[in-house]
């Protein structure tokens, strides 16, 4: 992929269909951050792994690096002085938020061009400033679903993600038409993954 370029075109509509995708990604990750207890935040599940107050703000934080390094054309994944980070859960609920709206607006400013123009990520690749969209999808959900595993083990409930979870179970959507009332799917506990 380095070696080689891609359309201006290809770049605005691959940046349109990531956009929109994340933009539901962003709900789902406040949801699990939000359901991280202020009380257990230091929980850690190994004495190697990140506690889930550092995770959670591992997640945030990349999350606007990575939007705002594409939005740059440079990747800096510079942090906010200690002064300007969120102190609570509530407060890096909020953060992620307003700065997800901010950074995304930054990268949907961007021109085809800029999109499809080569970025170094840390000497490491160079990739179209574009494709680093998928990167950062993949990293925020891979830490998301670490993070959700923490949820029970403190106490939490798990928030529903693509689908029900024992704790939010699936709702069929009310339906647009005069058909049978939805019902609510389940399944016995027994055939869920845990």
């Amino acid at each position: 992929m380095s070696d080689q370029a891609i359309s201006p075109e290809f770049a605005a509509g691959f940046r349109e269909a990531m956009l929109q995708g994340f933009a539901n990604e962003i709900e789902i990750t406040k949801r699990v951050l939000a359901a991280i207890p202020e009380d257990k935040r230091d929980y850690r599940p190994d004495p190697h792994a990140r506690n889930a107050w550092e995770l959670g703000w591992h997640i945030a934080n990349t999350d606007i690096q990575f939007l705002d390094g594409i939005a740059d054309l440079n990747f800096k994944m510079e942090t906010p002085a200690e002064a300007d980070k969120p102190k609570t859960v509530a407060e890096l609920v909020e953060w992620y938020g307003n700065h997800c709206e901010r950074a995304l607006a930054r990268v949907r400013a961007l021109s085809p061009q800029q999109l499809a123009q080569p970025v170094n990520f840390m000497g490491v690749f160079n990739f179209p400033a574009v494709m680093y969209l998928g990167f950062l999808n993949n990293h925020s959900i891979h830490h998301r679903g670490e993070l959700a595993t923490y949820l029970r083990p403190m106490g939490s409930k798990v928030p529903s993600i693509y689908g029900g979870s024992y704790d939010e179970p699936f709702q069929m959507p009310e339906a647009q038409t005069t058909a049978a009332p939805a019902r609510q799917i389940s399944c016995p506990r027994s055939e869920w993954a845990r």
